[in-house]
């Protein structure tokens, strides 16, 4: 069983930055990929960016790509998100989930059904 806590979901001015964190406890160990996912009211849950178990292999999509960063600390079984230049558009409930699939070791998914565990989500807005 793995838990995941989101923090850090503020209101922001456009342009601004802040930082999401993602704490896992439980079977940590078997987190092969962490990823962040956003889901905006009316619509369906999107991938944001991921990260592999050793930090050496990251995925973002196009949206994002360049403007958010994510990070992995093993030690502190915590993952990150970095978001800067952020817009009006970037609004939404922003989640943490965990990919414990074998397959997560060397595939990095952008699929929520690929992800078995996942935090509650931390709200972001972003005022114009």
């Amino acid at each position: 069983q793995v838990r995941l806590v989101e923090t850090g979901g503020t209101l922001v001015q456009a342009g601004g930055s802040l930082r999401l964190s993602c704490a896992a406890s439980g079977r940590t160990s078997t987190i092969y990929t962490m990823a962040w996912f956003r889901q905006a009211p009316g619509k369906d849950r999107e991938f944001v960016a991921a990260i592999n178990w050793s930090g050496e292999n990251t995925h973002y999509s196009d949206f994002v790509k360049g403007r958010f960063a994510i990070s992995r600390d093993n030690a502190k079984n915590s993952a990150y998100l970095h978001l800067g230049d952020l817009k009006p558009e970037d609004t939404a409930v922003y989640y943490c989930a965990a990919d414990t699939r074998f397959l997560a070791m060397v595939l990095v998914s952008t699929t929520p059904s690929d992800y078995e565990y996942w935090g509650q989500g931390t709200q972001v807005t972003v005022s114009s």
